[in-house]
């Protein structure tokens, strides 16, 4: 488990699309170029960014974005995190949340929270088993490919 690097870019941007292209974790349609994570570098010390690596291989990524710009908020991010389809069920996804709960508590972060589509459950099964809880349910969140999505919103404290 290491901090994202731009050489990584492509790769994160790969294992993001297969995510978009599944249509099972994300609202976003438009695949990435490795131009458009190539910034979560550069903003790494705000927005931390984690990559598993095996023998040279890119096999995940969790990143805690921005959750709001409420300045009570500051500390409160939001989890994204991929992992390769090859990857799945290897532990990979644990350390990627764990790594990441890690580097956004050192950069001051008290919380983390994600949202996922209820129908994904081995996401939800791996963020409960890391220590995240339930918070509730949105309703119809958000439309993908014309269809409404409920959201699942979940929680950890740092």
């Amino acid at each position: 488990m290491r901090a994202m690097e731009q050489r990584d870019a492509a790769a994160v941007a790969s294992i993001y699309n297969e995510g978009i292209r599944g249509r099972g974790a994300t609202f976003q349609t438009a695949e990435r170029t490795p131009e458009d994570v190539e910034p979560w570098v550069d903003a790494a010390d705000r927005y931390p960014v984690v990559v598993a690596e095996r023998d040279g291989r890119v096999l995940g990524w969790a990143r805690a974005g921005s959750y709001s710009d409420f300045k009570a908020y500051a500390g409160v991010g939001e989890l994204a995190i991929y992992v390769t389809e090859a990857a799945r069920g290897a532990g990979v996804g644990r350390e990627l949340v764990d790594a990441l709960a890690e580097a956004a508590c050192d950069r001051g972060y008290w919380k983390l929270i994600a949202k996922v589509f209820p129908a994904n459950e081995g996401s939800i099964r791996l963020l409960l088993a890391c220590g995240y809880r339930e918070v509730g349910l949105h309703l119809r969140h958000g439309q993908l490919d014309g269809e409404w999505r409920d959201v699942l919103l979940l929680e950890r404290s740092l």
